[in-house]
Order: C-alpha cells, then structure tokens, then sequence
C-alpha cells in the first residue's frame, strides 16, 4: 500500500474510485484513519473508539504519503504480534475477536490497495495467501448489502482470478476503469 501511495500524483487526489461518492484523496485519508485505528484494535487500546470520521482528501497535509508508509508500517508491526490474533477487540465501535479484526485489517489493505492502483492505473498484484485471508473474512459475513459497507456481490466467472473472485464478494466490477 505505501508503494502504491507513493506513486499517487496530487493531480490523480480528485479522481473518482470503485468506491461511490469517494474520491482517491478521501480513500487515501481513510487509508490513513484507518491504518491508525487498527494499531489501537491489534494492541486492544479500544477505549473510546467508535465510528471512524468520514474521509476527507483535505485531511492530507503536506507529507502525507511518508506519514500514511509510517503508519502502515506500524500498523503490519502490530498485527505480527501473535497476541493480536486472540481475545477479544474493538472496532467501529463493535467487539469483534481479535482474529477476525485481523482479517477486516487484511481485507482494506487488499481491497483498498486495487482501488488505489486501478484508480492511478498502477499494476497491482497483491499474494495469494492475502486475497485468501481476505475472501475468507468476506465469505463468511453477510452484511446487508446497501453500499455503506459492501455492495451488492458481483457475478464474476468461475474460472476468475482470486482477486477477481474478491472484488466481486466486496460488490466491486473487476473491470472497473475510471471515467475518462
């Protein structure tokens, strides 16, 4: 993910992403949120957390990308530590086991990560074990399918790759392309 931050142009801040209503700037400042607020989940520092603020692209101040790769970094630290993966935590707001914290963790990095190289028409090829962990969290969840959290799933072929395969678990169309 900061490999990819690192090669977002400020022109590209404004583009539309997969994600509705949300530009490439706010998704990187939800990124940026985000990567903050699961170092306090993986470390089960949960007092006070609730609903995260709504992204905002103006909330990027000058050296943002060197500020979102510390982050992240902080953030893969703290989720290596195995006492991340049990007992119970607290995100949004909701208790959740630490293990399927870890997954939702894994699942916006992923997914994040193709809508910010597709969005910068970056390559983006992400491990399988990665798109696995995150497939198994959304397999088993069943959300309403409204569009605030997920969308509606996408038919993608049987035969498509395992990204493909998530992209359409999160109601995301592979083939997305931004508008020209």
């Amino acid at each position: 993910m900061a490999e990819l931050l690192a090669s977002v142009d400020d022109e590209q801040l404004g583009a539309a992403t997969p994600c509705p209503d949300t530009s490439l700037g706010d998704l990187i400042d939800h990124v940026g949120t985000f990567s903050t607020a699961f170092v306090a989940v993986a470390r089960k520092e949960i007092a006070g957390t609730g609903a995260p603020p709504p992204a905002d692209s103006s909330n990027l101040e000058p050296g943002w990308r060197e500020r979102i790769a510390r982050d992240l970094e902080t953030l893969a630290v703290a989720w290596r530590d195995p006492a991340a993966w049990v007992g119970m935590t607290a995100a949004g707001g909701i208790d959740l086991p630490g293990e399927i914290a870890g997954l939702v963790a894994l699942d916006e990095l992923v997914v994040h990560g193709w809508d910010v190289a597709v969005t910068s028409g970056q390559p983006y090829d992400p491990p399988v074990e990665e798109i696995e962990g995150a497939a198994s969290f959304l397999a088993s969840f069943d959300p309403p399918r409204d569009g605030r959290l997920f969308g509606p799933i996408v038919p993608v072929p049987d035969d498509a790759s395992p990204l493909h395969q998530l992209l359409g678990l999160t109601g995301r169309d592979p083939g997305w392309t931004p508008p020209s």
